[in-house]
């Protein structure tokens, strides 16, 4: 199915590059590559920005045999046979830091990233379970998971860091708010987002029109932001708002986003004012349909308003969960634990 710009945004190209094996330049020097991924959401984009006598990549893919092929294919074609000498990681996720260790090990690049994406990711690819952690399995069922997908995330191996992402050697070159970077005869500004990832990355050139934005700002879908177990009471949606509502005023009309998934596009100021208001929009439909206490599994209908599958249900779970304790946290709702299967139950406040 076409991907469709949202209203007030334009895509300058229609058609993606074939994973790895070809890439478009956006800009002088500023080429779009995509790795594939096994999910919904089947790939990430890459950017390769041109140092003259190497590159300088923004994000990597997720860490396996057929993702490393891809990549000497890409090293040897679109990206003419010149190393990788800095890998430049907007957040933690696995599609996105997969393989950082890796160009760090065998190609011998840099890696640069912020201080909490570095701590987190290199965290989790040390954090090996070969079954749910008992915290986790709580989280769930405090959640309103269903009886029978709990049982089966009781006895499966869950997902872990490591699977997809490569073993992180120590040393990386932190970037903060406010800093500087030079990339690809390009001096950019680092401002970071929150909500989707803690302390995420993003970079505005100072000489064009180019934003790199990761998944803080996508075109046609929302970033997931979830509550997880690790912090129960974290609230990521107001986090979320907050980097939102700071980073709006940085959007110009002729800015080209350089997103993480999805396509290129132009119409930046619309498009924060779209990502704002449909979490705003969000927490309205939840705020009425809460007026009769429910869980977080049963709050998909109005955040989602489509069928949730078991593939998206976990992300779903989570973000329900976010969207609920920012209301319960701001003292829109209340909290209770229903007895009869110890999740907690949100309501509306009169």
């Amino acid at each position: 199915m076409a991907d469709i710009a949202p209203a007030g945004l334009r895509y300058p190209w229609e058609t993606p590059p074939e994973h790895g094996t070809a890439a478009i330049e956006v800009a002088p020097g500023v080429l779009w590559l995509r790795m594939p991924l096994p999910m919904k959401l089947d790939h990430v984009n890459i950017y390769a920005l041109d140092e003259g006598d190497s590159w300088t990549i923004i994000d990597t893919g997720f860490s396996s045999k057929k993702s490393k092929a891809i990549w000497a294919e890409a090293l040897a074609g679109p990206l003419g046979g010149k190393p990788v000498s800095r890998v430049v990681v907007t957040h933690h996720h696995p599609d996105h830091v997969g393989l950082a260790g890796w160009f760090q090990t065998e190609h011998g690049a840099e890696l640069v990233t912020t201080r909490t994406a570095w701590l987190t990711a290199r965290m989790l690819t040390l954090d090996t379970q070969e079954v749910a952690p008992a915290e986790t399995l709580s989280f769930y069922r405090q959640s309103g998971m269903h009886s029978e997908l709990l049982e089966k995330r009781s006895n499966d191996r869950p997902f872990n860091f490591a699977d997809v992402v490569d073993p992180m050697p120590l040393g990386y070159t932190r970037i903060r708010q406010d800093d500087t970077i030079v990339m690809g005869g390009r001096t950019w500004d680092v401002h970071i987002g929150n909500g989707h990832a803690p302390e995420h990355a993003t970079f505005w050139s100072r000489d064009d029109n180019l934003v790199i934005a990761g998944d803080q700002i996508l075109p046609s879908i929302s970033p997931n932001v979830g509550v997880y177990a690790t912090e129960p009471m974290a609230d990521p949606i107001g986090e979320w708002l907050e980097a939102c509502e700071r980073l709006a005023p940085l959007a110009r009309a002729d800015h080209l986003v350089l997103g993480g998934h999805k396509l290129p596009f132009t119409g930046l100021p619309k498009r924060m004012e779209q990502l704002i208001e449909n979490h705003h929009g969000a927490l309205k439909r939840l705020m009425d349909f809460i007026a009769t206490p429910r869980s977080a599994s049963e709050c998909f209908p109005p955040l989602f308003k489509r069928k949730i599958g078991e593939g998206e249900y976990g992300l779903a779970l989570v973000e329900a969960v976010a969207h609920l304790s920012h209301l319960y946290q701001t003292g829109h709702a209340t909290r209770a634990l229903r007895q009869q299967d110890g999740a907690w139950v949100y309501q509306s406040k009169v």
